[in-house]
């Protein structure tokens, strides 16, 4: 099979492997004496409605909300799907988090509420707490995105500025609460993707407060004023381990990124490849991890060792792209191209190399496609074209660069997310 298209099926499989459609029946709960309230949000969260809608019994209620990012819809029976803001929040998420906070609060003892959780949830769940209008909240998460900042440390400071995240929503109701989480988050941390509103939140005031510090945010006076209040105790924390409320709460994780990254080895392995998984946490700026990764892909090709080709290089995880001052014109791209960008300007015309990084939901960035592709002759073509890969990544500009390659990895909303997919191929 060609590299190319060896790359490609990996990533497809690692899809699937987190496919709702796919995996959500097996871990529903049965359902209770009373009626179920299904709620949620994030980029899978209407298509986990809709697995939910075709494995739950006929005869037993059932009706909610979810809330998923902007083109991620489906068509749906019995529960509503809302569309709204991500990466940055917005009135439309804003409205539908106030409704499903409600209807949570208006369940009783023999009621189930059924909480749908999946990366982008934190965005898309965004219910500002009074002192806070969702202008300031647009501009903080603006400012966090710019720093470079990981999800964790955003989601430290989202859970406290919302009335529903960092188990808030599970606090608001009386029912027995099951929620099913496709983990974006290295660690499959509960607690932090799509900010836990089921899940108790070891995070505290002071923490949200230390995370814009050392990421330089200057937050808006609401936001500064809102974290000052709580850090003196003048307004409540969100619920910690411990708390009794959570003995009638079940948080089930039942996709991560390693999932994915072992159905992608399999493709490898049979294809004659040995796959080679170097974890489901690799985190950092993106460019920096592609001069990891191009040392190691070095080492190989000229020494056989730590891993004799045909070798695959499988890694997940969250990078993250720090905007500098002075990348102008600004251009466009996301993490995932961002990193090729990297690896292939520290590669150069290294031969027997491919290599492909995208997200697992069709999106890197705000861009339209996954991510990318490079192969052993991607910095020749590139050359001919009059494209210069270090000019391209200090203006942030990787979309532009691989599009006039021809080598974007474009497969529209995927409808699940288990965060980054990396593979490098040397044969």
């Amino acid at each position: 099979m060609n590299p190319g298209d060896l790359l490609l099926q990996s990533f497809h499989a690692a899809v699937a492997a987190a496919d709702p459609l796919k995996i959500v029946a097996g871990h529903l709960p049965e359902p209770p004496a009373g009626r179920t309230l299904v709620v949620g949000a994030g980029k899978a969260a209407a298509s986990m409605a809709r697995a939910v809608e075709l494995a739950w019994p006929q005869g037993a209620p059932l009706s909610g909300r979810v809330i998923t990012r902007y083109a991620h819809g489906l068509p749906t029976d019995r529960i509503t799907v809302v569309e709204a803001g991500h990466p940055v929040p917005d009135e439309a998420g804003e409205r539908a988090a106030a409704q499903i906070l409600t209807e949570a609060a208006g369940l009783g003892q023999d009621d189930l509420l059924l909480a749908l959780v999946s990366g982008g949830g934190s965005s898309l769940l965004s219910l500002p707490v009074d002192a806070v209008p969702m202008a300031d909240l647009k501009t903080v998460t603006r400012q966090l995105l710019a720093s470079g900042a990981p999800i964790q440390e955003m989601n430290v400071v989202r859970k406290h500025l919302s009335r529903i995240q960092g188990g808030r929503l599970a606090q608001a109701t009386h029912a027995r609460a099951c929620a099913l989480v496709i983990s974006d988050v290295a660690g499959d941390d509960v607690s932090a993707i799509a900010s836990g509103p089921c899940a108790p939140d070891p995070s505290t005031y002071a923490d949200a407060i230390e995370v814009l510090a050392r990421r330089d945010v200057a937050p808006p006076a609401s936001i500064a004023q809102h974290l000052a209040r709580g850090l003196r105790g003048e307004v409540s924390e969100t619920p910690k381990p411990g708390d009794a409320l959570f003995a009638r709460v079940d948080n089930r994780l039942i996709a991560t990124a390693h999932g994915s990254l072992e159905a992608a080895a399999e493709v490898f392995r049979a294809h004659g490849v040995t796959p080679v998984i170097l974890g489901d946490t690799v985190t950092g700026e993106a460019r920096d991890v592609a001069q990891v990764m191009a040392a190691l892909v070095r080492e190989i090709r000229s020494h056989g060792t730590p891993f004799a080709p045909p070798v695959a290089l499988i890694s997940g995880g969250e990078c993250t792209v720090t905007l500098r001052e002075g990348a102008q014109p600004a251009g466009r791209g996301g993490r995932c191209s961002e990193f090729l960008l990297a690896l292939l300007d520290a590669l150069g015309d290294c031969p027997n190399v491919w290599a492909i990084a995208a997200d697992t939901d069709g999106i890197d960035g705000v861009e339209s496609n996954a991510g990318a592709l490079i192969s052993p002759d991607s910095a020749e073509r590139a050359r001919s074209l009059s494209l210069d890969a270090r000019d391209s990544l200090a203006r942030h500009d990787a979309w532009f660069f691989f599009s006039a390659l021809g080598d974007l990895v474009v497969t529209g909303p995927t409808r699940t997310n288990v965060n980054d997919y990396r593979a490098i191929l040397i044969s």
